[in-house]
């Protein structure tokens, strides 16, 4: 497969640039998975469009204020940080005791003139950094220090919430909340899980009058997202890793509802890959917690869900063939021209798709 097999037109306008007013006021795109047939719904139609006895699993990660402007001590030059994960492998005395010194994170950076080890970098008053290493992939390995007594409260308070770079306006307070899930819990993702941000209690409470259960996985969704597809021959792509975790009630119930023949319904992109990483031959998802790089292409044999709630994604993206492998490549791409025909919105602040298996 080609990454050119996955492009298709999108007009610039209908890329989402902020929430609408209300999270459930989006479109819904409802598409038959076995025929592709399409029809055109609002989001609050959805609970209408589940049956009692389905199961819906949702990410609760929450997004966390993960972009660092600052600058190079010194010199004064702009600095860039992009926190991607804790370095897990680097356990410091300081962060054995709970200090907020010496905490090490791998890092995406940017600076006029590059990083390198030993370099220090100044975020605010309260919240130094120094490049460790660089790791490749304009990655870095970074270790802070803080004087708060913890490092996260000075993340907290020096860091910008990392919207998406098609979103091309600075982020403002609202997005604080309508770029969190209403069920974000987990912190650890740069990204949110979008597919989730129309739920609001109202639906939940009309699927859960409907009989419909859900629960909840964590994968800590990674700036490789939104990383375009370089290599020409999909099959030469190499995913960033990213930590997701499945509790064994949640286990559990997703083993019940497949024994018993009902529809287990992923919530997004991340719910996916999560649900199918940690699945086996035999299709029984164990709980427990990994580093993923699964990357799910047209040709995936899927094990666990049966339906499909989630955005519109960018052409060529990974996300975009996860899609493509669930419903067929045609019948996406079908679907997404109907979408822009119709005028749907795009990407993390746009409209919704149920892809009803």
């Amino acid at each position: 497969m080609h990454t050119d097999d996955f492009d298709f037109p999108l007009p610039e306008d209908l890329i989402a640039q902020a929430p609408l007013p209300e999270r459930d006021g989006s479109r819904l795109l409802h598409v038959e998975r076995a025929t592709g047939a399409v029809r055109h719904r609002s989001f609050k139609e959805l609970p209408t469009l589940l049956k009692k006895g389905d199961l819906l699993v949702f990410n609760d990660s929450r997004v966390i204020p993960a972009r660092l402007l600052g600058r190079k001590a010194g010199t004064g030059g702009k600095a860039e940080l992009l926190l991607v994960r804790p370095a897990a492998d680097v356990v410091t005395q300081a962060a054995l005791e709970g200090r907020a010194d010496g905490t090490t994170w791998v890092c995406l950076g940017q600076s006029s003139k590059g990083f390198r080890a030993g370099m220090k970098l100044e975020f605010g008053d309260e919240l130094t950094a120094e490049v460790l290493s660089e790791e490749g992939g304009g990655e870095y390995r970074v270790r802070f220090t803080s004087s708060l007594a913890s490092l996260e409260a000075a993340i907290e308070r020096a860091g910008r919430l990392p919207l998406p770079p098609y979103i091309t306006r600075a982020p403002d307070a609202a997005d604080g909340e309508r770029y969190q899930t209403i069920y974000a819990r987990a912190k650890g993702s740069v990204a949110a899980p979008t597919a989730g941000l129309h739920f609001t209690p109202g639906i939940f409470a009309e699927l859960d009058a409907r009989g419909v259960s859900r629960h909840f996985v964590t994968l800590e969704v990674g700036p490789g997202t939104f990383l375009p597809v370089r290599e020409g021959d999909v099959s030469n792509h190499v995913m960033h890793a990213e930590r997701a975790f499945i509790s064994e009630p949640t286990a559990q119930a997703i083993r019940e509802a497949k024994r018993a023949g009902r529809r287990v319904i992923a919530v997004g992109t991340t719910v996916v890959r999560t649900l199918e990483a940690m699945a086996d031959e035999a299709q029984v998802v164990r709980a427990g917690n990994i580093d993923t790089r699964i990357f799910i292409t047209p040709g995936f044999q899927f094990r666990v869900i049966d339906s499909l709630i989630t955005n519109f994604h960018l052409p060529k993206s990974t996300r975009v063939m996860l899609v493509s492998a669930f419903l067929g490549r045609e019948r996406t791409l079908s679907a997404y021209a109907e979408a822009v025909a119709q005028r749907y919105r795009f990407f993390s602040y746009g409209d919704s798709m149920f892809i009803d298996g």
